[in-house]
Protein backbone atom coordinates (compact mmCIF):
# COMPACT_ATOMS: atom_id res chain seq x y z
CA UNK A 1 0.00 0.00 0.00
CA UNK A 2 1.22 3.55 -0.92
CA UNK A 3 1.83 5.76 2.27
CA UNK A 4 0.40 9.08 1.56
CA UNK A 5 3.58 11.91 1.99
CA UNK A 6 2.32 14.94 4.01
CA UNK A 7 3.41 17.08 0.68
CA UNK A 8 0.72 14.95 -1.19
CA UNK A 9 -1.76 17.04 -3.92
CA UNK A 10 -4.88 16.69 -3.63
CA UNK A 11 -5.74 13.28 -5.02
CA UNK A 12 -2.22 12.30 -5.98
CA UNK A 13 -1.82 9.11 -4.08
CA UNK A 14 -5.41 8.03 -5.14
CA UNK A 15 -4.88 8.39 -8.75
CA UNK A 16 -1.28 7.16 -8.65
CA UNK A 17 -2.91 4.10 -7.15
CA UNK A 18 -5.63 3.68 -9.77
CA UNK A 19 -2.74 3.69 -12.36
CA UNK A 20 -0.74 1.16 -10.60
CA UNK A 21 -3.34 -1.25 -10.95
CA UNK A 22 -4.50 -0.33 -14.32
CA UNK A 23 -1.14 -0.66 -15.26
CA UNK A 24 -0.82 -4.20 -13.46
CA UNK A 25 -4.05 -5.36 -15.33
CA UNK A 26 -2.86 -4.02 -18.78
CA UNK A 27 0.50 -3.73 -18.67
CA UNK A 28 2.98 -5.63 -20.70
CA UNK A 29 3.83 -6.38 -24.36
CA UNK A 30 0.80 -8.46 -25.27
CA UNK A 31 -2.44 -7.65 -23.15
CA UNK A 32 -3.35 -4.40 -24.99
CA UNK A 33 -2.85 -5.73 -28.24
CA UNK A 34 -4.75 -9.12 -27.68
CA UNK A 35 -7.58 -6.42 -25.79
CA UNK A 36 -7.41 -4.26 -29.46
CA UNK A 37 -7.39 -7.57 -31.67
CA UNK A 38 -10.66 -9.28 -30.02
CA UNK A 39 -12.40 -5.53 -30.21
CA UNK A 40 -11.81 -5.15 -33.64
CA UNK A 41 -12.71 -9.11 -34.13
CA UNK A 42 -16.30 -8.59 -32.20
CA UNK A 43 -17.90 -10.43 -34.64
CA UNK A 44 -15.19 -12.99 -35.71
CA UNK A 45 -15.16 -16.41 -34.04
CA UNK A 46 -11.62 -16.24 -32.17
CA UNK A 47 -10.00 -19.48 -31.31
CA UNK A 48 -7.23 -19.82 -29.52
CA UNK A 49 -5.56 -20.80 -32.39
CA UNK A 50 -6.81 -18.29 -34.31
CA UNK A 51 -5.50 -15.24 -31.94
CA UNK A 52 -2.18 -17.36 -31.51
CA UNK A 53 -1.51 -17.47 -35.60
CA UNK A 54 -2.59 -13.23 -35.94
CA UNK A 55 -0.79 -11.75 -33.46
CA UNK A 56 2.51 -12.08 -34.74
CA UNK A 57 5.61 -13.31 -32.23
CA UNK A 58 3.44 -14.17 -29.45
CA UNK A 59 3.84 -17.94 -28.02
CA UNK A 60 1.05 -20.15 -27.10
CA UNK A 61 2.39 -20.26 -23.70
CA UNK A 62 2.53 -16.03 -23.63
CA UNK A 63 -1.06 -16.29 -25.34
CA UNK A 64 -2.70 -18.30 -22.69
CA UNK A 65 -0.92 -16.79 -19.76
CA UNK A 66 -2.08 -13.42 -20.72
CA UNK A 67 -5.42 -14.67 -21.79
CA UNK A 68 -6.19 -16.15 -18.28
CA UNK A 69 -5.14 -12.75 -16.67
CA UNK A 70 -7.62 -11.10 -18.68
CA UNK A 71 -10.48 -13.66 -18.41
CA UNK A 72 -9.68 -13.35 -14.16
CA UNK A 73 -10.20 -9.56 -14.53
CA UNK A 74 -13.32 -10.04 -16.39
CA UNK A 75 -11.99 -8.52 -20.11
CA UNK A 76 -12.02 -11.57 -21.91
CA UNK A 77 -14.21 -14.16 -21.90
CA UNK A 78 -13.59 -17.72 -22.56
CA UNK A 79 -16.03 -20.50 -24.49
CA UNK A 80 -15.30 -23.79 -23.97
CA UNK A 81 -17.01 -25.35 -27.21
CA UNK A 82 -18.01 -28.90 -27.08
CA UNK A 83 -15.86 -30.13 -30.86
CA UNK A 84 -13.08 -32.67 -31.01
CA UNK A 85 -10.56 -31.54 -31.05
CA UNK A 86 -11.94 -29.29 -27.95
CA UNK A 87 -12.18 -25.41 -29.83
CA UNK A 88 -11.99 -22.53 -26.87
CA UNK A 89 -12.84 -19.31 -28.17
CA UNK A 90 -12.62 -16.34 -26.73
CA UNK A 91 -14.39 -12.68 -27.23
CA UNK A 92 -13.84 -9.19 -25.38
CA UNK A 93 -16.94 -8.60 -22.46
CA UNK A 94 -18.80 -5.90 -22.04
CA UNK A 95 -16.66 -4.72 -19.45
CA UNK A 96 -13.30 -5.26 -21.49
CA UNK A 97 -15.05 -2.77 -24.11
CA UNK A 98 -14.86 0.27 -21.70
CA UNK A 99 -10.61 -0.25 -22.59
CA UNK A 100 -11.92 1.38 -25.86
CA UNK A 101 -10.79 4.84 -25.30
CA UNK A 102 -7.72 3.99 -23.66
CA UNK A 103 -6.66 2.05 -27.04
CA UNK A 104 -7.69 4.71 -29.03
CA UNK A 105 -5.76 7.37 -27.18
CA UNK A 106 -2.59 5.16 -27.04
CA UNK A 107 -2.89 4.58 -31.00
CA UNK A 108 -2.92 8.09 -31.89
CA UNK A 109 -0.29 9.19 -29.23
CA UNK A 110 2.03 6.11 -30.92
CA UNK A 111 0.69 7.28 -34.50
CA UNK A 112 1.63 11.37 -33.60
CA UNK A 113 5.10 9.72 -32.08
CA UNK A 114 6.38 8.21 -35.08
CA UNK A 115 5.27 11.17 -37.33
CA UNK A 116 7.29 13.24 -34.38
CA UNK A 117 10.25 11.05 -34.21
CA UNK A 118 10.77 9.61 -38.42
CA UNK A 119 8.85 12.40 -40.34
CA UNK A 120 11.28 15.17 -40.19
Amino acid sequence: MIKKPKTDPEGCTGDITAMMDALEILGGKWRLLIVHYLFIRQEGVNTFKKIEKDIVGISAKMLSKELKILEVNKIVSRKVMSTKPITVQYSITEYGKEIKSVISVLVDWGQNHRREMFDK
